[in-house]
């Protein structure tokens, strides 16, 4: 069998969740390859909403494996109390259902403290980051300075490495942006009780998925975030601080190159991004709020992790070939299709605006977007409610004629479409 990867096309927050939630019913391997738990994944599940952080979504299915591999960094306060959500719904993870890299890097109260005043130092100028620390925990894995879950397998030693991370932690927070210092005791005390707690869960990973992939078994790769915010390829500096691309699966996993079957990428109908940052299809006043929603339901476009309300504007054709082109897709999943119901028209940019001239293709990435205006292609909208269909050909011709749209100025097929939030709202594409 050969390796099949879940990314997002956008700025994240497309419904990957779900996605991966669908595509893990095949799958022996559900492992996710970065970021930290900045992201967030919602499955629902009848009357059930998971919102997962850290732990990849395939967890749900009673048969997949969940590994967390070494791309992603490890917030161990987060990851036990989403391990508890998960037990009182009634969801088993144990040991043989959760694994953790040994390779994975540890967040720490010090990241958080230094993510927060380096973002308040920043002023007018703040990237949005999410403020959980994972940009310092990234700076501190690229210095060579991190802790790893593998320190935590020697107890003593570890208590030593926190002490003195916390004491590098504070020369900085208190010389550098006049905070607190933290209490390093107490930190280096919780945290060799979570190495006590975690020590069953830490495991080989990457050989792990390469044995499954050897004997045949089906490996999903989820990732986190989105394309554009891809460290190397997305609106930088308005980035994370990992690889959320198809080609970081591999690292992120720690195997080697493998076969690689489908390339999905997940878009949503529309766009959205949380924080600061280019973002040339943006929408404001009432047709953001109408795009956005209230934040009255789980879906509403308000951030998993953070409850901030995202920015929201037109799907961006220039953005999706820019993804399909640095992933290499092999098929697009479409979600939210259901909330531009009842618009009466719909706009999609088909290429940019520079100097009186129209571009189709970025010429330097997507870093710098300020000077493009975006060139819209208006379509008719419909006023049906769609989220009982289920059969391509009862959704209404002008939301086929969309998803067909999309996939053409996209340059990848659709293969399916989602009407709602459910594991069952999902419609597969037809011709």
């Amino acid at each position: 069998m050969s390796l099949d990867i879940v990314i997002g096309t956008q700025w994240g927050d497309e419904g990957k969740g779900r996605i991966v939630d669908l595509m893990a019913a095949d799958a022996v391997i559900v492992a996710r390859y970065n970021g930290g738990d900045n992201a967030g994944h919602t499955v629902t599940v009848g009357s059930t909403v998971f919102k997962l952080h850290q732990i990849p979504s395939g967890i749900i299915h009673p048969h997949a494996l969940a590994i967390i591999g070494p791309g992603v960094v490890v917030n161990p306060t987060s990851l036990f109390k989403e391990i508890e959500m998960l037990r009182a719904a009634r969801v088993s993870v144990t040991p043989e259902r959760l694994q953790l890299s040994y390779a994975c890097h540890l967040i720490t109260p010090g990241h958080r403290a230094l993510d927060l005043a380096q973002e308040r130092q920043r002023g007018a100028g703040q990237i949005g980051t999410t403020g959980r620390g994972i940009g310092p925990a990234y700076t501190d894995k690229a210095a060579r300075r991190g802790l790893r879950l593998q320190d935590m397998l020697d107890p003593e030693r570890f208590h030593d490495r926190v002490l003195k991370h916390v004491s590098e932690v504070n020369r900085q927070l208190t010389r550098l942006y006049e905070a607190e210092p933290l209490d390093g005791a107490a930190i280096a005390a919780e945290f060799v009780d979570y190495a006590l707690r975690l020590r069953p869960y830490i495991a080989d990973t990457g050989w792990l998925i390469t044995r499954a992939l050897r004997a045949g078994q089906a490996v999903l790769a989820e990732g986190a975030q989105g394309t554009l915010l891809d460290i190397d390829s997305g609106t930088y500096p308005f980035v994370t601080s990992s690889s959320p691309t198809a080609a970081g699966a591999l690292t992120g996993l720690g195997i080697g190159i493998v076969p690689v079957g489908r390339v999905v990428g997940v878009t949503k109908a529309f766009q959205t991004r949380v924080g600061a940052g280019p973002f040339p299809t943006e929408i404001l006043g009432e047709a953001a709020v109408r795009l956005r929603g209230t934040g009255a339901n789980p879906w509403d476009e308000f951030g998993t992790t953070t409850g901030r309300p995202r920015r929201v504007g037109w799907l961006d054709s220039v953005l999706l070939r820019f993804a399909a082109r640095t992933n290499g897709l092999t098929e697009l999943v479409v979600t939210k299709l259901d909330v531009l119901s009842g618009l009466e028209h719909i706009q999609i940019c088909t290429g940019y605006r520079q100097n009186g001239q129209e571009i189709a293709e970025l010429p330097f990435g997507p870093a710098d977007l300020s000077p493009y205006q975006p060139v819209y292609e208006q379509l008719p909208g419909w006023p049906d409610d769609i989220t009982a269909v289920r059969r391509w050909e009862d959704l209404p011709a002008a939301a086929r004629a969309y998803i067909r749209r999309i996939a053409a100025v996209g340059g990848v097929p659709v293969s399916r479409v989602s009407v709602g939030p459910e594991r069952e709202q999902v419609v597969e594409c037809g011709s």
